[in-house]
């Protein structure tokens, strides 16, 4: 936990509260918080019915990329599916995979290995699928800046479908079609969608097109997992996706899907966004980083209870693994960048760190020191790189600015990665500290707290935690509300956990008394002293097989 800056968002105007009926005060302040301005609006967000899709014809390439994929299932061509390694990619490649072969198609996954292919397609890769056979590649969650690499490909005989939603370079490559919302000139109405949107969306124009009805049920499950674990706004679209693909998760979990979470000791049936935030994403994530993506998948895939039980262990055990790693990459990366002196970039690089642990690295870093961050995992001639950033520093337009010293690089302005000849690596590293330097200069570099609104903890009973469920799946875009309470006091305050790292408290005012959690604040137990002023969620603790209301401390301090 690190204390932050509290903004308290500004208060609904009276006729604004006056004109929402049906829900508290509190809830229809979160509404005006969230821009839903008028009743209409309210009704379609909580509704969050199919019309929130638009229809899939209308994002760009799809006519084309349809055509295309239709006359390969005609003719019997081998087709393959051509993911990557994180777990949009992952989850994309299922979809895609899951959708065609149940219209009898010849379909091959293929996702590439982060250490030795790295991200985007490969000339060398392409090769090899063609000389298996294959002649047309569907891309999901990569492809738009594989302008060289289609090139190749065409030459080769080989047709690119290109389905991703990262941002295109000016140069488009010249594929058989190219489909992504932020192509320019789209006419599709939401820009957002997560790589696996964008293969679902194919698919649903597939079956559209040959007027069959679409196995929605065996499809949204892999969409919210996906979208939720590449951390894309939970809005419009996205927000239909998840919601119905957490349904899905809840009555009926694929074997794969089930088995991880007896393995994660997650409630069945209880599954929000955060548990694939937190718990599923990141083991899905974990054979990527550490060895190769294809078990993920595998256990997405399974129909044997076998298999996806001991493929679901396996991958218990390689998280535990990653969490290790991970916590001996940030404390030797924190140790040279303290040694250094803080900088308004962090940049830190070792020959031993796993490539695929550099971002997870470079997030916590950020997290920690509220810093864009830049770990580099060395090599003697080519090195590899994972970034991470807030709100107030663009990271892929400070890489653009040096684009012709990588290999290779990309990302968004929030999450990048790049490839870049070692010897070229202090230039970069000039440049990068000379940019934050001068775009952070005067910037308060703490990370703030919106405030959805002031309560007292009495106000917080009744139907208010009900009414405020109504606005999930909670996630990027759509935060779960957050509350401030002033003057509260402390009746109780332990560590928990096995290390002491997080807190546990029994919080009074007004005579009413409430359970909190505050996690990763142990280090912070002698301020929490009454009276304090609390910023939290409401959150529902599932422990020992009963169901709590608690409060989930996001910062404290001591009352002025």
């Amino acid at each position: 936990m690190n204390h932050s800056r509290w903004k308290i968002l500004p208060a609904a105007p009276a006729a604004y509260l006056k004109g929402i009926t049906g829900f508290p005060p509190l809830v229809a302040q979160i509404f005006y918080n969230r821009g839903l301005a008028t009743p209409a609006q309210i009704a379609s967000f909580i509704a969050t019915d199919e019309q929130l899709c638009a229809d899939p014809m209308r994002l760009p390439g799809m006519h084309q990329a349809i055509g295309r994929i239709y006359r390969a299932l005609l003719s019997g061509e081998n087709i393959a599916v051509y993911g990557d390694f994180d777990a949009d990619g992952i989850t994309a490649t299922a979809l895609v995979v899951q959708g065609l072969s149940s219209l009898d198609a010849k379909v091959t996954p293929y996702l590439p290995h982060r250490v030795n292919e790295g991200h985007g397609l490969r000339t060398g890769t392409l090769e090899k699928l063609r000389e298996q056979g294959v002649s047309l590649v569907v891309t999901v969650d990569c492809g738009i800046t594989g302008v060289a690499e289609v090139k190749k490909a065409r030459r080769l005989g080989l047709d690119i479908v290109i389905t991703d939603h990262h941002t295109p370079l000016e140069e488009i490559p010249q594929a058989a079609a190219v489909v992504d919302p932020k192509l320019a000139g789209s006419d599709y109405p939401f820009t957002e969608l997560a790589g696996v949107g964008v293969a679902f969306k194919l698919i649903e124009a597939l079956f559209q097109s040959l007027g069959k009805e679409l196995p929605r049920e065996r499809l949204l499950d892999l969409v919210a997992l996906g979208t939720v674990a590449d951390v894309m706004p939970l809005q419009s679209e996205n927000r239909y996706l998840v919601k119905e693909g957490l349904k899905l998760l809840n009555a009926s979990p694929r074997l794969g899907i089930r088995e991880m979470i007896t393995q994660a000791g997650l409630t069945p049936g209880k599954l929000d966004s955060e548990a694939i935030s937190w718990v599923l994403a990141p083991r899905l994530n974990t054979t990527g980083r550490l060895e190769h993506a294809l078990p993920s998948y595998q256990l997405l895939m399974t129909d044997s209870t076998e298999e996806a039980r001991r493929l679901s262990q396996w991958l218990e055990q390689k998280n535990a693994e990653r969490q290790r790693l991970t916590i001996s990459v940030v404390a030797d990366a924190r140790e040279k960048i303290t040694a250094e002196g803080i900088k308004p970039i962090l940049i830190a690089g070792d020959e031993d760190y796993p490539a695929g642990l550099v971002g997870l690295a470079a997030g916590r870093l950020t997290d920690e020191f509220y810093r864009p961050s830049v770990v580099i995992k060395l090599g003697k001639q080519q090195s590899t790189g994972s970034c991470r950033s807030i709100p107030e520093f663009n990271i892929l337009s400070a890489l653009n600015r040096c684009h012709h010293l990588f290999s290779r690089f990309g990302g968004h302005a929030q999450a990048a990665g790049f490839s870049i000849p070692t010897k070229k690596l202090p230039i970069l590293k000039q440049s990068l500290l000379e940019t934050a330097t001068k775009e952070l200069a005067g910037v308060d570099l703490r990370p703030h707290l919106d405030i959805d609104a002031e309560v007292r903890l009495a106000e917080l009973g009744g139907n208010s935690f009900p009414a405020i469920q109504k606005l999930a799946p909670f996630g990027q875009g759509n935060p779960n509300p957050a509350f401030l309470s002033r003057g509260v006091e402390v009746a109780d305050c332990r560590t928990m956990g096995s290390g002491g790292e997080h807190l546990r408290l029994k919080l009074r005012q007004d005579g009413v008394v409430w359970d909190g959690v505050a996690f990763q604040a142990g280090d912070y137990r002698k301020e929490a002293v009454s009276p304090l002023d609390i910023v939290y969620n409401l959150e529902v603790d599932h422990w020992g097989g009963e169901s709590k209301l608690r409060l989930n401390l996001l910062d404290f301090r001591a009352s002025e």
